[in-house]
């Protein structure tokens, strides 16, 4: 019997493949790229909602960026994985040379492949209508980019690690349309009537949208946003960790 590869390798070819199936699924490529792109630009051109002083497309591009990390890191990956569980894919994986633990590992990988083609995809899209980012922004937006992934991906697997493939569909889908409309991603919390935007920003969509904001707008980490990102990222990994069920 052959040895298997280096663990390097595995993780490796495990991350390349989930990355080519997450891309060649359409529903996960409509969710991921396609309805960011519609949001982004219907966001810049629309005259409504008010979201606060300055360009409206300085705005609404980075809420448009976090809206693609939570598409991706949160709702595809909790799909995929959660009928991955129903199907016996993650039990057999598990048990494979690649183990539970390389398995997360190329998962995250891929989830974050995912995103830099996203990224790239919507800061055409940005830039062809007027944003222009300053690169000073870029090492703070970075900082956001991994902790909102570890959140939402943490998330993600506590959905589909506790839940049917079919309640997780379902959930995960409602969930995604809640952050955007009510979650403080493509509208500021800021520009909410109180009590209603001191309970947004202790979202975590709404800290990740605000933390891409800060990052292009004041080139800084807000203290807020870093925090509330900080313990969710800490008590959704946790709770994954302890409750994922790897099979049904």
């Amino acid at each position: 019997m052959s040895r298997p590869a280096p663990t390097a390798a595995r993780v490796r070819a495990q991350a390349t493949f989930d990355t080519l199936t997450f891309l060649r699924n359409g529903e996960q490529t409509l969710v991921s790229i396609v309805l960011p792109a519609l949001a982004l630009v219907g966001g810049v051109l629309a005259p409504w909602p008010d979201l606060g002083p300055g360009r409206r497309v300085d705005v609404v591009v980075p809420g448009v960026l976090a809206l693609a990390v939570l598409s991706s890191a949160f709702t595809g990956q909790a799909i995929q994985t959660g009928f991955d569980r129903r199907y016996g894919v993650l039990r057999l994986l598990g048990a494979s040379p690649l183990g539970k633990g390389g398995l997360v590992l190329a998962r995250v990988i891929a989830v974050m492949v995912v995103q830099v083609i996203q990224f790239a995809v919507l800061s055409v899209v940005g830039l062809l209508l007027g944003w222009r980012p300053d690169v000073v922004g870029v090492l703070p937006f970075v900082v956001f980019w991994c902790l909102g992934t570890t959140t939402f991906v943490g998330f993600a697997l506590l959905f589909a690690g506790t839940l049917r493939a079919e309640a997780t569909l379902a959930l995960a889908n409602l969930v995604w349309v809640l952050m955007l409309g009510l979650g403080g991603i493509l509208i500021p919390g800021s520009t909410l009537p109180e009590p209603w935007s001191r309970l947004v920003s202790y979202l975590p969509s709404a800290a990740l949208g605000d933390g891409f904001r800060s990052a292009f707008e004041h080139h800084g980490l807000p203290l807020q946003p870093l925090l509330v990102l900080l313990v969710w990222a800490a008590v959704l990994s946790a709770a994954a960790a302890r409750f994922f069920r790897w099979s049904d």
